[in-house]
């Protein structure tokens, strides 16, 4: 089984962190963030993982090299030239994750004890291209969602703004939790879509044909270790 950690973001928010390192290098109860969720992907039988690269891409290389008790298979995916947000960074990756079967996405920054081989289980029964890991829990931004958990739409609470792909009577919402299994029929309906994009709006704009389905793990422990705050909150929580 496969999988992508998201660690090509310039971690802002994590500052001054990632004044020095990366932001998957920033260290969470002794370990790497990115170690954490490598781990973690492991005990759920992922065998092969893709890493992609910009902040700091030379220490991120140097660090999977250097570790070999890993187990896994470990490719990189560079954005050095340039970072391609969540769905470029997909698209560039295509051919080191695309074996016929689905795969798991996972931010870096996001810890949780969501059970991810129900979630791939929950993606293979439901016949979607991609399924969504999310929560009834508050966000500045939320899935929308029917009643049978199609993705429909997609709002900003704060600037109120509002993207629907599917006109109906129910909008539930759902924060998203940077964890999603996709399938690799996603990577022959990304025409139109180059360079520099986001998989929201990729989601968003497949929703109108396509099956985008949420997973509810609000049940779960979900911490988005993004901000320098939020890291003791998830040593607390989590270890």
């Amino acid at each position: 089984m496969k999988a992508m950690i998201f660690c090509a973001g310039l971690g802002t928010r994590l500052k001054p962190y990632t004044d020095s390192v990366p932001k998957a290098l920033v260290q969470l109860a002794g370990k790497p963030l990115l170690t954490h969720v490598i781990e973690r992907l492991k005990t759920f039988g992922v065998d092969e993982v893709v890493v992609n690269v910009h902040h700091f891409a030379n220490k991120v290389e140097a660090f999977i090299a250097d570790r070999d008790s890993y187990g896994i298979k470990v490719s990189i995916s560079d954005e050095r030239d340039m970072l391609l947000d969540t769905g470029g960074g997909l698209k560039k990756a295509a051919d080191l994750l695309n074996d016929g079967k689905p795969f798991i996405i996972h931010n870096v920054d996001i810890m949780s004890d969501i059970n991810i081989a129900e979630l791939y289980k929950k993606h293979q029964e439901g016949g979607a291209l991609a399924t969504l890991a999310v929560s009834n829990r508050m966000s500045s931004r939320y899935f929308l969602f029917d009643e049978a958990m199609q993705l429909v739409g997609w709002k900003n609470i704060k600037s109120n703004e509002q993207k629907i792909s599917r006109v109906g009577d129910t909008y539930i919402p759902f924060a998203f939790n940077g964890i999603h299994v996709v399938s690799p029929q996603i990577f022959e309906l990304m025409d139109g879509f180059d360079g520099k994009f986001s998989i929201v709006d990729l989601y968003l704009h497949l929703a109108k044909t396509e099956s985008i389905k949420g997973y509810d793990v609000s049940k779960n422990r979900i911490i988005d270790v993004g901000k320098p705050a939020s890291l003791i909150d998830a040593e607390k929580l989590l270890f």
